[in-house]
């Protein structure tokens, strides 16, 4: 138990050690690191004197979250470009203390999507570096054409936001949640009005609705979730068909331009895990000297 809590520590210090180390390298990046995570427990504290802790899990899942990356870069041996990394810690930060906590997803109307195609945009820049490290490894006998890792890509990302409607759907059905938003609709196409029962749908306008003998006067029907599912699809249509189009024209060229390298994650090499390993044990070996 106490090994335990020994390594936990020394993990504890390693990862302030190496923060502290790349924040002198990268400015930009540390501000945001620092920002963030202060407004996220300055809200923290306030939710809990609020008592509105299903808030308080919000703020710690999003801190356990911000970590995301240097789990990546020490487990996975995976670096995430300074520029990646920043729009990653905003998008959870959007998302869960923007978004859910001060509600922007109600407050401005395109707030969701906006994250949608952020989402759309990310996850194709991912999928496209996970095959592009593929095809670039030299035990792999194959090559793969442009075109055909900007498709996986693609197909990947949007993949993502399928998954991500299904575990909403799942939310709001067992947990009555309301995570796929309600659209307010005037008119309502369907072939089950048609009154001669033809394959034939029938628009009828509609002005209120009446729920358990009480009308709802809302301008229309209530269509649960429906457009705001397909809505977000499109959008990350947008942001994945956006990236896929950058990725193809960065891999079939990869001198010019490097603004798509600043969005792909990379597998480390063997010189730069040696090279960490060797200072890791060098920084162990002089605290216990």
């Amino acid at each position: 138990m106490k090994k335990k809590g020994t390594d936990y520590k020394n993990w504890i210090e390693q990862y302030f050690s190496e923060f502290w180390e790349e924040a002198r390298e990268n400015k930009i990046k540390a501000f945001v690191y620092i920002a963030l995570r202060i407004l996220v427990v300055v809200v923290l504290i306030a939710e809990v004197f609020n008592h509105n802790y299903n808030n308080v899990f919000l703020c710690v899942l999003t801190l356990l979250l911000f970590m995301i990356p240097s789990v990546l870069n020490k487990r996975l041996n995976i670096v995430l470009p300074g520029t990646l990394e920043i729009i990653v810690l905003l998008f959870i930060f959007g998302a869960e203390i923007l978004g859910e906590i001060n509600e922007y997803y109600l407050i401005f109307d395109r707030w969701d999507d906006m994250l949608h195609t952020i989402n759309g945009f990310l996850c194709a820049a991912i999928g496209f570096s996970l095959i592009d490290i593929l095809n670039r490894n030299e035990k792999v006998t194959f090559s793969l054409s442009p075109i055909f890792v900007a498709s996986v890509a693609f197909c990947f990302s949007m993949t993502v936001g399928v998954v991500w409607e299904f575990f909403e759907f799942g939310m709001d059905m067992l947990f009555h949640t309301d995570m796929q938003k309600d659209t307010i609709l005037s008119s309502i196409s369907s072939v089950i009005l048609n009154p001669t029962g033809a394959n034939v749908a029938v628009v009828l306008p509609i002005h209120d609705i009446m729920v358990n003998g009480v009308t709802w006067n809302y301008g229309g029907y209530i269509d649960v979730g429906l457009h705001d599912t397909m809505n977000d699809l499109f959008v990350n249509f947008i942001g994945a068909a956006i990236f896929s189009t950058i990725g193809y024209f960065y891999i079939s060229n990869r001198s010019n331009g490097n603004f798509a390298k600043r969005f792909m994650p990379r597998r480390k090499t063997e010189q730069e895990i040696e090279e960490e390993r060797e200072r890791s044990e060098m920084q162990h070996h002089l605290k216990n000297k």
